[in-house]
């Protein structure tokens, strides 16, 4: 295992990242709490709701929690090792270059696209504002505009992903202040709700633990995203305390976020009376009589889906670029532009990210269709190798930067680690029962063991050459 106490290189001869620093702590603290709050809450959440009745609130619970243990591990091991690369340093510190290769790769991968997702998705909600305008040109204006803002400095991702996230963060206090006042009746036209809506129609629980267990593997994957606080806190001024501050502020407010949705949600109707294909959040406005709410929500949405395309580029590029950096990508992503951004890793990444969306508007039901379930399941290997990194760095920080893992430590460790790899060993084996899931589990399967053979190649022949 590398020397900890070198800084976060993997390499010890390796030089220090040349990127700038310009983050702010705001800017952290609100891309940790509005980096995860996307359209899989707003739209997606509905899908849970079908299956798991008023027992999403559990399900939600379940998921934030396994969300928040993973955070927290990642946020010990970057508060000791802050780096661009962030969770990919980390595993090739712990499991060696195979491990930082294969997670870096396809966290690169799961990026660019779904950032086609988000770019087709806003531009959709786009062209029926101003159907005038083809869906492709919103695309191409969009990518444009966050490419063009990734270029100059850091700072200017920042204050877009500050302003997005003030948005929505006010988009869900609004809701909940709203929903509640409903609940008691104080609103016009509106009467005490009480429990019944939590008790009728099957109860609680109407599809029994399978249906909180289904629930939970829908919902689960809403809480990507998270993770682009610890690769930006390399660009801060203080990254040391600043991902310490933002993992503890951003973890907690954000199961209280999603809970409370969910709760508000069920509470104020029958978790029957939503409609497929709309948003749950629209259903509950309309029947508390707030004007537009559909209008209002698009507009909601259209923020998450930009918010999480320009989170999505910055992540993207910065990963590529600590790949680089180890001699895992090519050296020429290694260009420093004035500003101190990495832009050619941004054009590489930007430049995937079209030929994402390309294949999204020309293919989406063959082509893009096996390149989204390519990348399903992604996001609980990284959250796996998250763990077991975790598991084997933390004595090692322990002996040689005490002081920074005072800062912000793993709970009970190891054994919520532990029980945290057990839970994501139960999701995996869930995907694999679970008829919809299972082909995107496959498809995950088949990419990541591409990735490792990759990667075994190159252990291979770096060994050979030594």
């Amino acid at each position: 295992m590398h020397d900890i106490a070198s800084g976060p290189q993997s390499p010890a001869e390796s030089p220090a990242e040349p990127l700038a620093g310009g983050l702010k702590q705001r800017h952290l603290t609100m891309l940790g709490l509005g980096g995860v709050i996307g359209a899989g809450l707003f739209v997606g959440s509905g899908a849970g709701i079908a299956v798991a009745g008023p027992g999403i609130v559990v399900s939600y619970l379940i998921a934030g929690a396994l969300a928040m243990c993973v955070m927290r591990m990642l946020g010990e091991m970057s508060v000791a090792l802050p780096a661009s690369g962030s969770f990919s340093v980390h595993a090739e510190r712990a499991l060696g270059r195979w491990a930082g290769f294969t997670v870096g790769w396809l966290y690169w991968f799961l990026l660019v696209v779904v950032l086609a997702v988000e770019a087709t998705g806003a531009a959709g909600i786009a062209h029926g504002w101003v159907p005038s305008v083809p869906q492709w040109a919103w695309v191409l204006l969009f990518m444009v505009v966050f490419t063009g803002a990734n270029l100059i400095t850091v700072k200017n991702f920042g204050e877009f992903e500050f302003w997005f996230a003030i948005m929505k963060v006010a988009a869900i206090v609004a809701f909940l202040v709203l929903g509640l006042l409903a609940i008691l009746g104080v609103l016009p036209d509106t009467s005490p709700v009480g429990l019944t809506h939590l008790t009728g129609q099957g109860g609680f629980l109407p599809g029994g633990w399978h249906g909180v267990i289904s629930g939970v593997l829908a919902v689960i994957f809403a809480f990507g995203g998270l993770e682009v606080v610890t690769i930006a806190a390399a660009e801060s001024d203080d990254p040391v305390r600043s991902v310490s501050r933002a993992v503890r502020s951003a973890t907690f407010r954000i199961l209280f976020f999603y809970v409370g949705s969910m709760a508000v949600i069920v509470t104020v109707l029958p978790w029957t009376a939503q409609r497929a294909g709309l948003s749950p959040y629209v259903t509950v406005l309309d029947s508390i009589g707030v004007p537009s709410a559909g209008q209002i929500m698009n507009i909601v949405v259209f923020v998450a889906l930009l918010s999480a395309l320009n989170a999505n580029l910055y992540g993207s590029s910065r990963m590529v670029f600590s790949l680089a950096e180890r001699g895992e990508a090519p050296r020429a992503l290694l260009k420093v532009g004035g500003g101190g951004v990495p832009r050619r890793a941004v054009l590489a990444s930007v430049a995937f990210g079209f030929v994402s969306v390309l294949l999204n508007l020309k293919w989406p039901d063959s082509v893009f269709l096996y390149m989204l379930n390519a990348v399903g399941a992604v996001l609980l290997f990284v959250w796996a190798l998250i763990a077991v990194s975790q598991l084997r760095l933390r004595r090692h920080i322990q002996a040689a930067l005490p002081d920074r893992l005072l800062l912000l430590r793993m709970w009970f460790f190891p054994w919520l680690t532990w029980a945290t790899l057990l839970a994501m060993a139960a999701v995996f084996v869930l995907m694999l029962t679970d008829d919809t899931a299972r082909p995107q589990l496959l498809w995950s399967l088949g990419a990541t063991a591409l990735v490792l053979a990759v990667a075994g190649v190159r252990e291979w022949r770096s060994r050979r050459a030594a």
